[in-house]
């Protein structure tokens, strides 16, 4: 037979074989068609429940975003003991000031086969979701933020007609300390197979030795429906390029609920890492008496992992420190509503910072994230609750920790422990429970769970009140202690605890407005103003923690620390401070490195600085256009991966700065604080760590608001109808400066194959809506978000504003 023969019957076996294969097993997300109202209706679960006035909606969704902010939205009284406060008093805005509270109805139909298995996977519904199919209960679950299923085979109908799938939702007044979301905000899976099949997260990897020599992979498969059948799997590894590199068929009974265990061994195998984010898959065929009944692939990494006792973390064998951001679960003027263009979209920017690390704060992570993170190569530490058996909020988690603490913990652990991209898991947020002087008892108990599903990643704690966990033994049954800010303690926990090792598994909060610049520049803490923004100097953060030279000096400084998490990577919607006790119109933080536009603050560069190390920065704060500071004292920052730097204001040396121990700010920090503003430009040139001039930027006065400018790093969208593309939008002179004190109104129009999504401008202050295609800016400054269709075909973006020549930019859509 010919080799081009054999290619032919090769390629027509294998499509025979696909096919065998995907009879065996299906998975739909179930995305449109849904019905959708806010409040609660009696018979809403039944089949014959008139819903032709509802609002038909695209899932995922999430209602409350859509506003309108108010202030009466979820006021709480509340004192905020993790921030230390002693008092309560009226918090405006500290879930958002949007309408999250109360009850929804979500409705829609699927059809499914007989002599099948059916299951329903929630990766989260916000929140005591109440699954009902075809008017009966399938499945309750508490947890907004956790994933979840339910087997509704019994429940289908089989007379040729469709299953109806009810939802019932309801957020409670005072659930949340942050804008959770509401409604069916993420996405919902209908997966149909035989009888005979793999579970919902019925796999299992690990690598239990792993290094450029050679991989041992140990899988774990567990099967469903096999009781007295002989249960043959045909598992193939696949390597990053799509090679077999490995190969096991295994023949058995099925004993009790023990899985099939199948150990392979990878030649040179790639391994993941941030840097080298390499994915095998095993892809796994279930024979039950001969017959094929399932398929399953499961995706996997090959790394090892150390925590090693006064010397810190290593990933494959080389030690590193963390350098690692919180993160909220909204999208900003997306809502709650997961997207993964979004995701993806911040997770890029995040990589460019430097950042190697998220913090799923404080809850499960959508599976998309995870996903992405594996793919892009960003470690993650999975953490999820904020409460446990005491409560922060009135309405929190607290009261259904004693009954499905485990239970989601279980699911949780199950659905991420094949991702190499977590490496650690976290039981938990400045819990009340740590002061208690059997608190320990309760971390043991959710650490143990963690080490029964996964014992091959260890468990930290985000803990607060260090006298607390020092002297009552809390901190000490932790695998990895991790402290929350309280850095002038991390010495004494080092000194103390028996794990010789310690984690910043929240630092910094600092605070800052893109843009805005106070004066005197001055280290200070819980500042407010009149115009309710914060300083972009990066010298101002909430009492209970610091600015982040800090946490980079205690990263360098000493081994046994494993690195840090800031707080927060993105600005995100809710927890105001420092303007959040009866300080309205403050709805959004202003801790993040990056605002809720998706726009870099001037600490984007520090961090950038000390952290990416493959590609230099220069960045000069603040801007330079201040009609009316003439002569003044207007201090110049450089964030500079240089050593050394030399100003020059319209020419004019203002000396030459090089990084020193003199200050923890001057240790990363390059500080002309006594310059005096005169219009025109400053310039500042870099020096590279042999004195000679590396590279060099400019800030200019800018003239009259000339023009409006558009830019995007992308040029084409996938005709999916989910993609997006965040477009920055600026107003500039004619000269292309940046005018970085306007704030007119900018309008946006949207044609061709796609939409306008959202918009954003950054400003915490800001109450007009995210979907309305108009915004004034902020500094100059906003965001425009537009979204493809499902049709190829071009997209083009249009903004206009009075007295500005308007412009436009278009994508391929394919």
């Amino acid at each position: 037979m010919s080799t081009k023969l054999t290619g032919q019957v090769l390629a027509v076996l294998l499509l025979m074989l696909s096919g065998t294969l995907s009879a065996q097993r299906s998975e739909t997300l179930l995305e449109k068609n849904w019905k959708f109202s806010k409040g609660d209706f009696k018979d809403a679960a039944l089949p014959e429940f008139d819903d032709s006035r509802w609002q038909t909606v695209y899932v995922p969704h999430d209602w409350a975003i859509y506003g309108p902010f108010d202030i009466k939205n979820d006021l709480q009284d509340v004192a905020i003991t993790q921030n230390l406060e002693t008092q309560s008093s009226l918090k405006t805005g500290r879930t958002g000031g949007l309408p999250y509270t109360g009850c929804g109805w979500y409705r829609t139909s699927f059809s499914a086969p007989e002599g099948k298995t059916v299951t329903l996977l929630f990766d989260g519904a916000m929140s005591e979701a109440r699954v009902y199919v075809n008017g009966k209960e399938a499945c309750f679950w508490p947890y907004g933020y956790n994933s979840f299923h339910c087997d509704v085979t019994s429940l289908l109908r089989h007379d040729g007609k469709k299953n109806t799938l009810a939802v019932r939702l309801e957020n409670r007044p005072q659930s949340s300390r942050w804008y959770p979301g509401a409604g069916l905000y993420r996405n919902v899976h209908l997966i149909i197979t035989e009888k005979t099949h793999v579970p919902v997260w019925g796999t299992y990897v690990t690598t239990p030795h792993a290094d450029s020599t050679y991989a041992a992979v140990r899988l774990l498969t567990e099967i469903a429906g096999a009781a007295d059948r002989k249960i043959n799997i045909d598992t193939r590894i696949i390597s990053p390029e799509g090679k077999v590199v490995a190969h096991k068929n295994y023949e058995t009974r099925i004993i009790g609920d023990r899985p099939v265990e199948q150990n392979f061994i990878i030649d040179r195998p790639s391994l993941w890492s941030p840097e080298t984010p390499a994915l095998y898959k095993a892809v796994s065929r279930i024979y039950a008496d001969g017959q094929l009944t399932d398929s399953c692939t499961t995706r996997f990494g090959v790394r090892s992992i150390e925590f090693v006792a006064d010397k810190g973390f290593f990933l494959n064998g080389r030690q590193r420190k963390f350098q690692g951001v919180c993160n909220h679960h909204d999208l900003g003027p997306l809502g709650a509503a997961v997207n993964r263009a979004a995701l993806k979209h911040q997770i890029l920017m995040l990589k460019d910072m430097g950042c190697d690390a998220i913090r799923t704060s404080h809850n499960m992570p959508a599976p998309e994230l995870v996903e992405l993170c594996d793919e892009l190569g960003m470690m993650m530490m999975i953490e999820p609750f904020d409460e446990w058996d005491v409560a922060k909020c009135e309405n929190g988690y607290h009261r259904f920790f004693n009954d499905w603490a485990e239970k989601d913990m279980v699911n949780m652990l199950r659905h991420y422990r094949n991702n190499p991209c977590v490496v650690m898991w976290s039981i938990g947020n400045e819990v009340p429970t740590q002061c208690r002087p059997d608190g320990y008892r309760v971390a043991e108990f959710l650490q143990d769970i963690c080490h029964r599903e996964d014992p091959t990643r260890p468990v930290t704690c985000g803990m607060d009140q260090i006298d607390c966990v020092l002297s009552n033994g809390f901190a000490s049954v932790i695998d990895i202690p991790g402290f929350n800010y309280r850095t002038h303690r991390y010495e004494d926990g080092y000194r103390i605890l028996p794990q010789n090792l310690l984690l910043g598994s929240e630092t910094a909060s600092t605070v800052s407005s893109r843009g805005v610049y106070k004066f005197p520049v001055e280290d200070k803490n819980g500042a407010t103003y009149e115009d309710h923004q914060s300083s972009s100097y990066d010298v101002e953060a909430g009492g209970w923690c610091n600015l982040p030279d800090i946490d980079f000096a205690l990263a360098e400084d000493h081994p046994w620390t494993l690195g840090q998490f800031v707080w927060t990577g993105f600005d995100y919607l809710g927890e105001p401070f420092p303007y959040d006790t009866d300080a309205w119109p403050n709805h959004s933080s202003m801790f993040g490195i990056i605002d809720l536009a998706s726009l870099p603050k001037d600490r984007f560069y520090l961090y950038r600085s000390i952290w990416n190390r493959n590609d230099a920065t220069l960045h000069i704060l603040p801007h330079w256009t201040w009609p009316g500071r003439e002569g003044e004292v207007t201090p110049v920052f450089v964030y500079t991966s240089y050593p050394a730097a030399e100003l020059f204001v319209n020419g004019k040396s203002q000396g030459r700065r090089e990084k020193n121990d003199s200050s923890l700010k001057s240790r990363y920090r390059l500080m002309w604080n006594d310059v005096r503003y005169e219009p025109g430009e400053i310039r500042v040139v870099a020096y590279d760590k042999d004195g000679r001039p590396a590279a060099e930027k400019t800030v200019r006065t800018a003239g009259k608001p000339y023009r409006i400018e558009l830019e995007c790093l992308r040029t084409e969208l996938s005709a999916d109808g989910k993609d997006l593309a965040y477009v920055t939008v600026k107003v500039t002179d004619k000269d292309g400066n940046l005018c970085p004190t306007d704030n007119r109104t900018v309008r946006f129009s949207v044609s061709g194959a796609g939409s306008f999504r959202a918009v954003a401008n950054g400003d915490a202050t800001c109450l007009e809506p995210f979907q309305k295609p108009q915004m004034h800016a902020f500094n100059g400054m906003l965001t425009a978000i537009v979204q493809s269709s499902e049709r190829s075909g071009r997209l083009t973006l249009k903004a206009k504003a009075s007295g500005l020549k308007s412009a436009e930019m278009s994508f391929d859509v394919k």
